[in-house]
């Protein structure tokens, strides 16, 4: 369902009968696309903590293998989607630096799941997102963002690089892309959906728009 139509052509404000808030956290690796995921989907401009990377960063941040990357998330990113006259769903998309993974634990509560957003580039950056969730626990889904217009591995030698539960959805996305996105937001709210045993909520049934 379309959200409210926009003041004076900016945000669309939040709906005066909205009374449930869903919480999604979106989190990955170090330049995984996580703030250009939250961008591309949220029907507001996106409160956004990123930095410009300086010497300061030199030795901690490490942004050889992603290009252009000069600026760096330094707390959280946010976003929102209206899914309904009652329900909107708040995106988080976490910082994927060491330094900043205290922040974690806090974005995860009271969330219903995450996306964990990979680049198959620095695979290995995406692990410590998947044990983090998995002691928490919180169940997510994986998404292999495709962002470099490159096919890059199979799914399937992905998931045996993460040692993926079965259980766990993997996907492809490109995080530039709205429908993208959604999809990939449309596959965990399914994923919760199967886990919980619960009746399909509006939030499954009505796309995302």
């Amino acid at each position: 369902m379309p959200a409210a139509a926009s003041p004076a052509g900016g945000d669309p404000p939040l709906r005066a009968t909205a009374r449930d808030g869903l919480k999604i956290v979106i989190v990955g690796g170090f330049g995984a696309g996580k703030t250009t995921m939250v961008g591309a989907v949220s029907e507001i401009r996106p409160l956004s903590t990123e930095e410009v990377m300086t010497r300061a960063g030199i030795g901690i941040d490490d942004p050889s293998r992603v290009r252009d990357k000069n600026t760096t998330t330094v707390a959280f990113d946010f976003g929102r989607i209206t899914l309904n006259d009652l329900q909107v769903l708040y995106l988080f998309g976490a910082p994927g630096q060491q330094r900043f993974w205290f922040l974690w634990e806090q974005l995860f509560a009271g969330a219903l799941g995450a996306v964990v957003l990979v680049d198959t580039r620095r695979i290995a950056d995406s692990w410590y997102a998947i044990d983090r969730l998995e002691a928490h626990p919180l169940p997510f889904v994986v998404a292999v963002n495709r962002f470099d217009d490159a096919p890059g591995p199979p799914l399937e030698r992905v998931r045996d690089a993460l040692d993926l539960d079965p259980g766990v959805s993997l996907i492809e996305c490109d995080a530039r892309r709205r429908a993208s996105t959604k999809t990939a937001l449309i596959t965990l709210v399914r994923h919760l959906t199967a886990l919980h045993d619960l009746p399909a909520s509006a939030a499954a049934r009505e796309p995302v728009t």
